[in-house]
């Protein structure tokens, strides 16, 4: 009998308040926006989400573990680092991506426009094709704090293969 390729699934989570003077940053890139996501890092809902489920995957814990909050080495550090860094973890325990399915919520501005200059940025970190990540946007339809614009979520699932 053959053995079974490993493969592992990770789910990952994020929550950040919106406030005005910050930036927003959303898969690596800046959006325009009056309000920008509040956080000890550059806040990337979406990067966080998906480092998270990387980890996840692999039973690593989670982000704040690896890069806590209260580490000033952390404060202000752009999230493209921190998943670069969590590539390395995956990388180094044998596994490499599948896919990666992500969904942010957002109320404005939209998100839309701007996910294929997402995914070539995620993809180029996550060493996979831009086709191997899917990146949804959708609101919370003015209902509670993410419809009324004071918070921003991120959801990411990542499937990894044993190299």
């Amino acid at each position: 009998m053959q053995p079974k390729p490993q493969l592992r699934i990770g789910y990952g989570v994020d929550v950040h308040q919106l406030a005005a003077g910050y930036p927003l940053w959303i898969g690596g890139i800046q959006l325009p926006s009056e309000l920008g996501a509040v956080g000890h890092s550059d806040a990337d809902v979406l990067i966080h989400a998906i480092c998270d489920a990387l980890l996840g995957a692999l039973a690593l814990r989670d982000i704040g573990y690896h890069f806590s909050d209260q580490d000033p080495q952390f404060k202000g550090i752009d999230s493209k680092i921190l998943l670069t860094r969590v590539i390395d973890l995956v990388k180094g325990k044998g596994y490499a991506i599948v896919n990666i399915d992500a969904t942010v919520i957002l109320e404005s501005p939209k998100v839309n426009p701007h996910i294929a200059q997402m995914q070539e940025v995620l993809a180029a970190i996550l060493e996979i094709q831009t086709d191997e990540i899917s990146i949804k946007a959708t609101t919370h339809e003015k209902v509670d704090s993410f419809g009324e614009k004071r918070a921003i979520k991120a959801y990411a699932a990542a499937l990894l293969y044993q190299i």
